[in-house]
Parts: structure tokens; C-alpha cells; sequence
């Protein structure tokens, strides 16, 4: 009777561990520790030189290069990108702004220079589908996110002669220009030099990953081969983006 008393313990006790492990089921759960992106502000700088001389009506004159030499305008542009695919890579839609100005000295009839300044100033404003490879840089830990944009550009455009408004081959000193860009760049992922402070700049500000780029642009807008002044360039912009 004991011995059967004691062999039916000992199962019981083996039976113990089982009951737990059967009752009680411990899971882990992946944290991720990024909020998550939608999209992306974007500011650049750089050099615009708008290919005015390359008008076919100026028959050989070139009234941007008399008046400001080889200069280009400073351009400032700022970007608000919105990601809408997010995989093997991240593509989205994006609209853009900017502004630049370039000051001279006036012309003269007779090609001298007047006691008063000239300006030309450019709003150049995009809508653009854009795609840019980040896979790499989630995944294996590539810092650099090569990128490419298409963009329908158009760009409200004047002149100014001292005070007032300038016309300019005959026409009015003020108006716009459609046309359309390519865009290819690549991206520097920031976070990879102080991984601490980009989890910090994620978590206090959502802020997900920052980038320092440069890209190319090639723009052609002269309302699509038309006439009148040529605002296209060829020119390379610098820039700061921030996905949140």
C-alpha cells in the first residue's frame, strides 16, 4: 500500500512541469523602436543658371550673360514628400517650392552700365513621383540611398529695374513657364555616425532617419518647346532631408 502510495507521488510530481508548461505560454514580442514614416521634408541649395541665351528668337544675343555673366541665381527649395509605397525600397509623391534671385547692374542702350540695378527673380514650384532605393540602408546597414524623380515643373518669372518693371525683348517683365525635370541623386544616411542620438531624435521629435544628399537636376521649362524666355537648366542642388 505504501509503495503504491509513494509511486502514484512520484507521477504526480512528474506530471508538475507539464501542467506549467501546458498552462502558462511565454511569447516574445518584436519592439521595434522607430516610429513609423509617412513621409519627408526636404530643403535644398544650389546654383540655377536658366539656359535664356539658348532662346532660338535671340538670333545669337545673349541678354543673361551681358547682364549677369556666367553667375547663377542662389536657389533655395523646400520639399514636402509624401510616401504612399514602403518595401523594396520607398516611392512616393511629392510637391516643391523655392526661390532665387540674382542682382546686376542695368543695362544701357548703347551696352554700358546704368547707376541702378536689375533683378531676376524665379519661383520655381514641381509636383514629382519619386523613388528611392533605402532598402539596402534598413536592411544590410548600406548608408548611401540612391534616388530618382520626375517632376511638371512651373516657374512664375520677373524682372525688376531699379523700382519699377523691365521689358525684356520687347515683352512684358513678368510670367511663368511650364516644363518638366529628371532628377537623380543619393542620399548619406546620417544616423549611422551617431546611432544613440537618431533613436533619440526618433523618439522625441518622430523624426525617423535624416540623410545629407546631392542630386542632379535636368530641367527643360519653356512650355514645352515653345517660345518666349527658356528657364531651363542643367545644375546640381545640395540638401538636408528628414523622413517622419
Amino acid at each position: 500500500m505504501r509503495r503504491a502510495t509513494a509511486l502514484g507521488f512520484a507521477a504526480l510530481l512528474a506530471a508538475l512541469p507539464a501542467w506549467g508548461q501546458d498552462s502558462t505560454t511565454v511569447t516574445e514580442a518584436k519592439v521595434s523602436l522607430t516610429s513609423p514614416r509617412t513621409g519627408a521634408i526636404v530643403l535644398r541649395l544650389g546654383g540655377y543658371r536658366p539656359l535664356i541665351d539658348e532662346e532660338e528668337a535671340l538670333n545669337g544675343a545673349t541678354p543673361y550673360k551681358d547682364t549677369f555673366g556666367d553667375a547663377s541665381l542662389l536657389l533655395f527649395e523646400a520639399e514636402l514628400q509624401r510616401f504612399f509605397y514602403q518595401g523594396i525600397g520607398t516611392a512616393g509623391l511629392s510637391l516643391s517650392a523655392g526661390y532665387g534671385e540674382k542682382y546686376a547692374a542695368a543695362r544701357l542702350a548703347d551696352g554700358g552700365k546704368a547707376g541702378e540695378q536689375t533683378a531676376l527673380r524665379v519661383i520655381p514650384l514641381s509636383a514629382n513621383v519619386f523613388y528611392k532605393f533605402d532598402y539596402a540602408a534598413f536592411e544590410w546597414g548600406v548608408p548611401l540611398v540612391p534616388y530618382g524623380k520626375l517632376g511638371l515643373n512651373y516657374i512664375p518669372w520677373w524682372i525688376t529695374k531699379g523700382s519699377g518693371r523691365e521689358v525684356v525683348n520687347g515683352k512684358s517683365g513678368s510670367g511663368g513657364k511650364w516644363g518638366w525635370s529628371a532628377t537623380g541623386g543619393v542620399a548619406f544616411m546620417l544616423d549611422v555616425l551617431e546611432p544613440r542620438f537618431a533613436r533619440d531624435f526618433d523618439s522625441d521629435l518622430g523624426v525617423n532617419h535624416s540623410y545629407l544628399f546631392a542630386e542632379y537636376i535636368y530641367s527643360d521649362v519653356n512650355d514645352f518647346g515653345g517660345g518666349g524666355l527658356n528657364l531651363s537648366s542643367r545644375r546640381w542642388m545640395f540638401g538636408l532631408a528628414l523622413d517622419y
